[in-house]
C-alpha cells in the first residue's frame, strides 16, 4: 500500500516527467498503485498522487477497463461535453460537478513500452481526463470557477479537520 498525497502537497501541482525505464521497478509501482486504488475504492490513480512525479496513471473500471497508462497523451476530444460529479482520492470526502469533453482518444505506452490507443466515453472518458490532469499538476477543483472551488476547499478542510480530531 502506498500513501495517497492530498490537497496542499506540492507534488500534486507539478508537471510530471516522462518515464524512460520500462523495468521491474515500474511493474512493482503499477501493482502497488492498483492495490492502493482498490483499497481506497477509486477508479483511477495517478503517480503524483502517491508522490511519484512521473507520467503514469492506472484505471480500473469494472467491466470496462483495467490498464496502466505510461506517458499518455490526449490525441483528441469531442466538441460535445458532459457534466458529472467527480471526486478525487487526493481531495477525499468532497465531490462536485465538472464539465469535460464527452469523448476522448488517448495514446500511451504499456508496461513494456508498446504504444496503444484508447477511445473512451462515459466514465472511462472522464477518468482518462481526470487522471491525465494530475500529470499536469491539475486537480478537478482547478476546473471549477473561483467561488465553487473555494466552497469545495472549505468543505474538504472542514471534513479533514474533523477526521484529524477523531484519530486517537
Amino acid at each position: 500500500m502506498l500513501d495517497i498525497y492530498t490537497l496542499g502537497e506540492e507534488v500534486l501541482t507539478e508537471k510530471c516527467q516522462p518515464i524512460t525505464k520500462f523495468d521491474s521497478g515500474l511493474r512493482v509501482l503499477v501493482d502497488a498503485m492498483f492495490e492502493t486504488m482498490a483499497e481506497a475504492d477509486g477508479v483511477g490513480l495517478a503517480a503524483p498522487q502517491v508522490g511519484v512525479p512521473n507520467r503514469l496513471f492506472v484505471i480500473n473500471i469494472k467491466g470496462v477497463e483495467r490498464r496502466a497508462y505510461v506517458n499518455p497523451q490526449i490525441l483528441e476530444t469531442s466538441i460535445e461535453t458532459d457534466t458529472a460529479e467527480e471526486g478525487c482520492l487526493s481531495v477525499p470526502g468532497v465531490w462536485h460537478d465538472v464539465e469535460r469533453p464527452a469523448r476522448v482518444t488517448v495514446q500511451a505506452q504499456d508496461l513494456e513500452g508498446k504504444v496503444f490507443t484508447v477511445q473512451g466515453e462515459g466514465l472511462l472518458a472522464r477518468a482518462l481526463q481526470h487522471e491525465y490532469d494530475h500529470l499536469n499538476g491539475t486537480l478537478f477543483i482547478d476546473r471549477l470557477n473561483d467561488e465553487e472551488k473555494e466552497k469545495v476547499v472549505k468543505a474538504y478542510e472542514k471534513k479533514n479537520k474533523a477526521r484529524r480530531r477523531s484519530k486517537p
